[in-house]
């Protein structure tokens, strides 16, 4: 099964400087990404001055801490947990709040999850602080007020590889395997061995081992939850290529899974789209939760 998956992403035929270009999704638009940096923070920034998220910890270091926006009049709401991308190296849960309107206008909690950064912490750390989060979350979201049964994971890029580690069946930190009961996928990265030796690796030193370890595409699925794997239009071969094949493994492992390219989006400003009832995203992110609400009520 491995050896399918890594033909479909092609990667060993690429030269390094290839790898390069395919892996810097800012090669599609020019190499300045800085103006969606600077969205995502002015938006956040108008999110927390409409509310006030509570800050909670769910380990014992400063970054180990998700800021929770709750929404009013909802007993219990189901919780959507983003995950900041920024290639594990970049960005933080300050400037990741942007789609928190969005959700507690529909009666859905927000939870903006914070990690620790490379080189500061490696890829596993990371990984393990992710599936922490979510395993507190889980064990202990109802005195928060959430219900803990209708947790929905997502992440953008770095956080969409995150987002789907925390929802492996067999996840670490998470007794009985993890909590997750859906996972929003946008512009991942799921097989990190073609990073090795790129300039993105400088802070991560990975070896085929820690890669393979910590690549949802090497992993055991069967049991994933629903999910929707999303990407831009204006994206590299890699990236699709990496989306289309992880949306595929997880319809072989019997996953309900959606795919979806974003017209007229590229790395960046798709994610922007998970704010926004109005587009494709929005809608899919929106039904992906109700109706996993729905399913879980089937079953109480």
């Amino acid at each position: 099964m491995t050896a399918s998956r890594n033909r479909k992403l092609d990667w060993q035929k690429l030269s390094l400087e290839d790898r390069e270009r395919e892996y810097s999704p800012s090669s599609c638009i020019g190499g300045n990404y800085q103006p969606y940096i600077r969205a995502y923070a002015d938006l956040s920034a108008a999110a927390r001055q409409s509310r006030l998220p509570a800050t909670v910890r769910y380990g014992t270091t400063e970054q180990q801490t998700f800021d929770l926006f709750m929404p009013d009049g909802v007993a219990r709401p189901p919780v959507l947990v983003f995950f900041h991308g920024g290639y594990w190296q970049e960005l933080s849960k300050e400037d990741s709040v942007f789609a928190a309107p969005q959700y507690l206008a529909h009666g859905i909690a927000y939870a903006a999850v914070g990690y620790t950064l490379a080189p500061a912490a490696t890829l596993s750390d990371i990984v393990a602080e992710c599936r922490a989060a979510v395993g507190w979350l889980g064990r202990f979201g109802e005195a928060m007020g959430i219900d803990p049964d209708r947790l929905i994971v997502a992440g953008s890029s770095a956080g969409a590889h995150l987002a789907a580690m925390a929802a492996l069946p067999a996840s670490p930190g998470a007794p009985g395997g993890s909590p997750v009961k859906g996972a929003v996928l946008v512009s991942g990265i799921y097989d990190l061995e073609p990073l090795i030796g790129t300039s993105i690796d400088a802070a991560l030193g990975l070896d085929p081992d820690s890669a393979a370890r910590n690549s949802p595409l090497r992993q055991p699925l069967t049991g994933f939850p629903p999910s929707l794997v999303c990407w831009g239009e204006i994206e590299t071969d890699q990236f699709k290529r990496q989306s289309r094949a992880f949306a595929q493994a997880l319809r072989e492992a019997g996953t309900d899974c959606v795919e979806i390219e974003n017209a007229n989006r590229n790395h960046f400003d798709v994610i922007l789209d998970l704010a926004d009832s109005a587009t494709v995203l929005g809608r899919r992110v929106l039904a992906l939760i109700q109706s996993t609400t729905r399913g879980d009520r089937d079953h109480e």
